[in-house]
């Protein structure tokens, strides 16, 4: 029991709180939160889900209910407090993620909600690599769409356990059923519904508790309660046939509920509440709620199902770690007086306060001036001051504790996936891996005044987004920039343009293609030079091999017999990767290769780590000439979703851009089309669509992976360098 401004709450059973919560005094924004929460009231969350399917707004009203904000902002009429950047408002979508800390019956929520577009996934994949557990929000008419994939797909690869919330119910078209079908089926996943819909489109007027087998009315009053009233006669049927369906979905993950299953017994509401709690945080269920956030129905309800079934800290696993002296793997307890260990996950360039680097504390507690040590770099570093983010407003604090997401100021050298730690127990957490950039443009600065800044400006995007990539091109002596689409790259630009004042002309979009060998071989490397004085002498031989696609570059050390010094080997492949950056068909990076290094020869006096990383690069040209290097190109998964009437003009236009149609099916009286398409043939064709289809047909595209160039393309590619 607590005592929160003279009443009496009950912790243990937030979801006997809706007449009775608690509702916190509503803050100011520029003063720091005081509060001080144990470590079971904390929940870290991410609120991810395709395009439109309602993030933003279901984050905005769980501000409002926490009494974090006065007023909803709304998306579609630019007052959303999450989407803060001006390029967010202007189109009405989120772009960077965006976090904030928010109260709900004495917890404390540290939320990130989360970009939709498949353009900005490394948002997503950073947020999810650092959260407890996740929020997925559903279009009740579309189900489960293409970026929903993409999303659950990460959230499973870091086991991050997640409630559903099936919005828009009020919408013409929307099927509850359905959704929990799609859910089903296409995510592979176990959907254990904790509410059924009362009414359905306009008609949807509230939802039927199956845990406490009772009903809520829900009002779009932003300021009512869910009211609870009687199952109506016509529902009850439905109700018990999803309670026991509930029972027997759970039944089949949890002892206990088996045992009192077969047993024939009936099982009260708390006993489900911990079996879905088990289910949830093992990752064996998904809940599933549901309502309309525009509407304002259900968001209470969503809170209290955050609170009862998302992990606290010390619901995950200790996090694991490599002892940056040993390389042993070691833990690190959530605990406050475990040693200090974070983990760097956004970089933002503020143009009022500078450099901000988000952390998240996996262990320990750290105070506003403190010196910490750079594990991944072996740097010292000193924390400037502590913030408490909420969008882009900041509240100053003195200390973060353990669960704590916070930005603080002061990190020079401090960049995304980097580990902070004590300088006495340094440990090196696992970094965030994110995906190759697959489009490139040039850009070049309209000025002399223009050309001092543009570079400064594109460090610091590069800094805050790691899919970003600047290059100069040695050739053409132009500076090119590569992201993951076309929108991706048209918001930063935009971003250069307002935020940093910098005046650019930007060339025509090109694919970012790879190039990769196809047979095994074995190259020598010798660098060999005498200038009078101490020459340079390195000598190498490499066996390079295709491996799968997908896997990147691998350097193996077989050399025996000390025919080349250790010292010299970091050298070698140091001079191996710098080679792959230029392939020898047409300029692009060299992928999915494994370089062993087995044998070669040194000089007492003339090797030097300089002339075996000439060595290793001479060998991999000299390898890769010989060994059948093809072009590699992005191949896009599309889902088009449009009236069936235009069917025939999608799949003749597909198949004149080399796609390949993997799948069609009916939903309602429209049809989706799924297919992989090169992303060389896709350039414009969101307007192609739209003259296709009147206007009326939607479209999704994500990355899928690299395949082979036909040959008949290959040397046009190679005549014209892509562009």
């Amino acid at each position: 029991m607590l005592i929160i401004d003279g009443e009496v709450v009950n912790i243990s059973n937030t979801s006997v709180l809706l007449d009775n919560s608690v509702k916190p005094k509503r803050r100011t924004e520029d003063r720091a939160v005081p509060e001080r929460f144990p470590l079971e009231h904390i929940r870290n969350i991410a609120i991810i889900a395709h395009i439109d399917a309602g993030k933003t707004t279901v984050t905005e009203r769980v501000l409002y209910y926490t009494g974090r904000t006065y007023k909803i902002g709304e998306v579609h009429e630019g007052t959303a407090v999450m989407d803060w950047m001006e390029q967010e408002r202007e189109r009405g979508i989120t772009i960077t993620a965006a976090a904030t800390t928010c109260h709900w019956q004495a917890h404390r929520i540290n939320i990130i909600d989360t970009p939709g577009h498949v353009d900005f996934t490394a948002e997503v994949e950073r947020s999810l690599r650092v959260l407890d557990g996740g929020v997925v929000v559903f279009d009740a008419v579309a189900g489960v769409e293409a970026q929903s994939e993409v999303v659950w797909r990460q959230a499973d690869r870091y086991h991050v356990p997640r409630i559903c919330f099936i919005n828009k119910m009020d919408r013409i078209g929307a099927d509850f059923n359905r959704a929990l079908s799609m859910i089903e089926q296409r995510l592979k996943a176990r959907p254990l519904p904790l509410q059924i819909p009362l009414g359905s489109e306009a008609s949807f007027a509230g939802v039927i508790d199956l845990v406490e087998n009772k009903a809520w009315h829900l009002d779009e009053d932003p300021d009512s309660k869910p009211r609870e009233m009687a199952i109506p006669e016509s529902d009850k049927g439905r109700c018990s046939e999803f309670r026991q369906a509930l029972v027997e979905k759970l039944a089949e993950v949890d002892d206990d509920i088996m045992a009192a299953y077969l047993e024939g017994r009936d099982i009260a509401p708390a006993e489900l509440k911990a079996a879905l709690r088990r289910a949830t945080l093992a990752n064996k269920g998904v809940p599933i709620l549901c309502g309309s956030a525009l509407k304002n129905k259900g968001i209470q309800l969503l809170l209290n199902a955050i609170l009862d079934y998302l992990p606290s800290p010390l619901d995950v696993p200790p996090i694991k770690a490599v002892d940056a002296r040993t390389g042993a793997t070691v833990t690190r307890p959530a605990q406050d007086d475990a040693p200090f260990t974070a983990l760097a996950f956004k970089v933002v360039t503020d143009p009022f306060v500078g450099r901000l680097v988000y952390l998240r504390l996996y262990s320990g507690k750290v105070k506003a001036g403190a010196q910490v040590f750079n594990a991944a770099r072996g740097k010292k570093e000193r924390i400037g001051r502590l913030l408490l983010m909420h969008a882009n407003h900041r509240e100053e604090i003195d200390e973060a504790d353990t669960g704590a997401i916070v930005a603080t100021l002061g990190l020079k050298n401090t960049f995304t996936g980097d580990t902070l730690c004590h300088q006495s127990q340094a440990v090196l957490l696992e970094a965030i891996r994110f995906p190759e950039p697959v489009v490139s443009v040039a850009i070049e600065p309209k000025s002399r005044v223009d050309q001092d800044r543009i570079g400064e400006a594109l460090n610091k995007l590069a800094e805050e987004d790691p899919t970003f990539k600047v290059t100069h091109n040695q050739d053409t002596g132009q500076t090119v920039i590569s992201g993951m689409g076309e929108l991706h790259l048209e918001v930063l630009v935009g971003r250069l343009f307002s935020e940093f004042k910098v005046g650019a002309r930007v060339g025509r979009p090109w694919v970012a293609y790879m190039e990769t060998i196809t047979v095994p071989v074995r190259a020598e490397g010798r660098f060999v030079k005498q200038t009078g004085g101490r020459g340079q002498y390195g000598h190498v031989w490499l066996e390079l091999e295709p491996v799968e696609r997908g896997t990147g570059f691998q350097f193996v050390d077989k050399v025996k017999d000390g025919s080349i010094r250790k010292q010299y080997i970091p050298a070698v492949a140091a001079g191996v990767r710098e080679a792959m950056e230029t392939g020898v068909i047409a300029g692009y990076p060299v992928v999915d290769i494994k370089a062993t290094l087995y044998d070669g020869s040194y000089h007492d006096v003339d090797s030097s780590d300089l002339a075996f990383k000439m060595a290793g690069s001479i060998a991999l040209r000299s390898g890769v000439n010989r060994a059948q290097p093809i072009l590699l190109e992005p191949v896009m998964k599309l889902e088009i979703v449009a009236p069936g009437q235009f069917l025939g003009d999608i799949i003749g236009d597909l198949n004149s851009r080399r796609g390949q149609v993997s799948a069609m099916e009916t939903q309602v009286d429209m049809s989706v089309v799924r297919a992989m398409v090169p992303l060389a043939e896709m350039f414009g064709y969101a307007s192609d669509l739209r003259s296709m289809t009147q206007g009326r047909a939607t479209h999704s595209m994500e990355f899928y992976r690299y395949q082979r160039v036909p040959a008949e393309l290959a040397d046009k590619i190679k005549a014209t360098g892509g562009r």
